[in-house]
């Protein structure tokens, strides 16, 4: 009879990941706040626009308001890359600051196997995340629109694109916290970097002036959902100088979600614990 254990399956090590993840209450707290936080702002922004729609006795008003740039305000949608990148980093950095990482491969050898089951739960918690926060802020506040008669249907063009690049952009971030929770190990740092590298860092690369740094900041995930929640009906007056179309977007954000996934592997399998 032999001494040699099995091998863990990989659903064995995806439901471990997921008890470690769900033991922490502050998953719960940090998703729900998180969630409501977003989709409160986006609803509020919406509610202003129709009261200012109504103080001005001005039909033409209407028309100036597009009632899918409030379901998916930039600044509530910079705290949601935030949440997303946040809870996954955690993953991560949670298990070498609790010391857990050593218990875990010294379990599961193989940390290559250990880290995609992380990113399985990351994702599939983060897409249900950013389904919820999508699905809840369209349908809220063009029901709010739907008080001045202009509030959008999901078949109307390009409203079911931007539900699904906002649901899609939780997970691609929470990947991308995992890849920066395995290169800084540390709490602290690692939401700083999170926070540097999804909500300041596009900020740096906005202007037009240069094409490069035009071309740097559309390569950001942030910039490239931006792109995919606009308005098809409602181009802007100005022409941005060189924009991204939606399929490079859609391809930014695929190539950030496998960048990161390989440097969380890479990362956690050859350094040291």
């Amino acid at each position: 009879m032999s001494d040699v254990e099995p091998k863990a399956r990989f659903r064995d090590l995806f439901a471990a990941e997921w008890t470690k993840l769900w033991s922490l209450r502050s998953t719960y707290g940090v998703l729900a706040g998180g969630a409501l936080l977003v989709v409160g702002i986006c609803v509020n922004s919406a509610r202003s626009n129709v009261a200012l729609i109504e103080r001005s006795g001005n039909p033409e008003q209407r028309l100036a308001i597009d009632p899918l740039h409030a379901a998916f305000v930039v600044d509530a949608f910079h705290i949601f890359v935030i949440i997303a990148g946040v809870v996954g980093a955690a993953t991560v950095y949670g298990e070498y600051a609790t010391g857990l990482a050593r218990t875990t491969f010294a379990a599961v050898p193989a940390r290559r196997a250990v880290v995609a089951a992380k990113a399985a739960v990351v994702s599939v918690v983060l897409l249900a995340f950013g389904a919820v926060v999508a699905g809840c802020s369209f349908g809220l506040t063009q029901a709010v629109y739907q008080q001045q008669r202009i509030g959008l249907s999901i078949t109307d063009p390009g409203a079911l694109r931007a539900v699904t690049a906002s649901a899609l952009l939780a997970p691609v971030c929470g990947l991308v916290g995992m890849a920066l929770g395995a290169l800084v190990r540390h709490t602290a740092g690692s939401v700083v970097a999170v926070v540097g590298v999804l909500a300041l860092l596009p900020r740096l690369f906005q202007g037009e002036t240069y094409r490069w740094v035009k071309e740097i900041g559309n390569a950001m995930p942030v910039s490239a959902w931006q792109a995919l929640v606009q308005n098809p009906a409602r181009p802007p007056f100005v022409p941005p100088r060189y924009p991204v179309s939606a399929t490079e977007a859609w391809i930014v954000l695929a190539a950030w979600a496998v960048a990161a996934l390989a440097v969380a592997v890479t990362v956690v399998h050859r350094r040291d614990l």
